[in-house]
């Protein structure tokens, strides 16, 4: 079964569509099979996935109420080589609409379940907010990451999301559980950084990723081009960072293979 991940935090510009985008790419260059699910509005990852929103006719909307499958949204990201579920401004009428709809937090999942045996990891970038749309991502996931930046107002954030993942877990989604706190965007030189980074690490133990993701000009610059920071300057930090996200993940759950950074540059070179 695949290891489905939402990937939320309340809080917005915390590199949330970053990661979602570059950690696909980089397990997919891994030589995993990947889905990227955009279920924020805004659309940005599917924008960072090389594809145009506005021209959409069938995106994560449709799925959500019923009108088309999984199998019918899905589409290939050329630019990232992972499958996307798009999204667009359409959207955030969904949230209006499924209020009335049977099973309203689990319609993703029960949308997913046709097509979950595909892959290896499914990839769920949530909307800054707890809302509706970010409740069908918990309840269809099975483990949560979150990044953060290393600031105080990111350890009040993570409280209530903390408490959020608790309530799902106890009314609609046993199963899940916090796979990992990701610090983003983290500048070494910078004393608080490091002091919640401490904090963190603490607090959450082995719960808080090795991979520390960098501030990166690369990184910013990808979205503009529509492909994920790998394709644009494979030998950055930032590109770097996430490869060895990726081979901390498969670590975590292929403990008995040593993905490496071999298997990302045969990939990148064929």
């Amino acid at each position: 079964m695949a290891k489905i991940l939402a990937i939320t935090n309340q809080k917005g510009g915390v590199g949330k569509t970053t990661t979602s985008v570059n950690l696909a790419a980089s397990l997919e260059a891994a030589k995993r099979r990947v889905l990227l699910i955009d279920l924020d509005p805004q659309g940005n990852a599917t924008m960072g996935s090389g594809v145009d929103k506005s021209g959409l006719q069938h995106t994560v909307y449709q799925a959500l109420l019923g009108s088309r499958s999984m199998a019918e949204v899905r589409i290939l990201s050329t630019s990232g080589k992972f499958d996307l579920i798009p999204a667009n401004r359409e959207l955030a009428g969904a949230e209006i609409e499924m209020v009335d709809l049977p099973q309203r937090e689990t319609r993703l999942k029960a949308a997913l379940q046709e097509m979950e045996s595909e892959y290896d990891f499914i990839l769920i970038d949530c909307p800054p907010a707890l809302n509706l749309l970010t409740l069908n991502g918990l309840c269809a996931a099975n483990a949560v990451m979150i990044p953060m930046q290393c600031e105080y107002y990111a350890l009040e954030g993570l409280s209530d999301l903390v408490n959020t993942i608790k309530k799902v877990r106890a009314n609609l989604n046993p199963t899940l559980e916090i796979e990992g706190l990701l610090r983003t965007m983290f500048d070494p030189r910078n004393i608080l950084a490091q002091q919640v980074s401490d904090q963190l690490q603490q607090h959450f133990g082995e719960k808080v990723y090795r991979t520390v993701i960098p501030r990166n000009v690369r990184l910013a610059e990808a979205p503009s081009f529509g492909i994920p920071a790998l394709y644009h300057d494979k030998l950055s930090k930032g590109t770097q960072a996430y490869l060895a996200l990726a081979g901390e993940m498969l670590n975590r759950h292929y403990p008995s293979i040593e993905p490496g950074q071999h298997d990302h540059e045969q990939k990148l070179e064929a």
